[in-house]
């Protein structure tokens, strides 16, 4: 039940960080980065214990493409 809660934060992450970049409330910057950050990995939690291996490594990937975009923000700034 903790990983489903968990997998579900993930899930409302992702959403809300759509959300707010479609609706022009943020841009695609560090707020959106760290949401998807987030949102990956607690998908990637939420999605460990029930062995579904194609969407965890989705997750993983959503993750390390976000933490590398926000090392690339953190250099520039």
């Amino acid at each position: 039940m903790l990983f489903d809660i968990i997998g579900w934060i993930g899930m409302i992450l992702v959403l809300v960080a759509y959300v707010l970049l479609s609706t022009n409330k943020i841009k695609s910057g560090m707020l959106y980065q760290i949401l998807n950050l987030l949102a990956g990995i607690f998908m990637a939690i939420g999605l460990y214990p029930k062995n579904a291996w194609f969407s965890f490594t989705l997750q993983i990937i959503w993750a390390i493409v976000a933490l590398v975009a926000i090392i690339k923000i953190k250099k520039n700034s």
